[in-house]
């Protein structure tokens, strides 16, 4: 019986080549896997830094970096109640009133602690969710949740959009 060894060779560098492909396979989509997670905490991360640097700001009573924190026509708005009827009402603070506001107060006196529940990325666009404890000097003062837009320019995420909602019950 005489055997075509040339078939046999290319069959068994063919299963050779086959494994080492999916084996290399395997390992790029890991990578890729990897990278891509990699990527998305740095920017998850970097949308944390922004949000962080805000209420370092407060704490440090620095209207400097408070005010970069924020675009140049960014908005800030509170739901609240009426004292009068008791109705849901939004009200509307300029930024620079807000930091002026800050920088009347010492520094350590407003202490925002967050929790961050909820990040949302979409290219240069972040939504952020975080319930809150406000203390000033060191009581506390009142709860909520504020919820951020930021935007992402020239690479660096700064506040378009803050809504807060602010309450003295039901906080844990």
């Amino acid at each position: 019986m005489i055997y075509d060894f040339t078939l046999a060779r290319q069959f068994i560098c063919r299963k050779i080549i086959n494994h080492f492909n999916m084996r290399y396979f395997l390992l790029l989509l890991t990578a890729g896997i990897l990278a891509i997670n990699a990527t998305a905490q740095r920017t998850e991360d970097s949308v944390k830094n922004a949000v962080n640097k805000l209420f370092t700001a407060m704490k440090e009573s620095d209207v400097v970096m408070m005010k970069n924190s924020f675009t140049s026509n960014a908005v800030l708005q509170t739901i609240g109640r009426s004292k009068e009827t008791g109705a849901v009402v939004v009200t509307s603070e300029d930024v620079n009133a807000f930091a002026e506001s800050i920088q009347q107060i010492a520094k350590g006196e407003a202490d925002e602690q967050i929790v961050f529940e909820t990040i949302r990325i979409d290219g240069d666009l972040a939504s952020v969710w975080t319930p809150y404890k406000f203390y000033f000097k060191g009581k506390f003062s009142h709860c909520g949740v504020n919820s951020f837009q930021l935007v992402r320019l020239d690479g660096e995420w700064k506040i378009q959009y803050i809504i807060d909602t602010r309450r003295r019950q039901g906080c844990q």
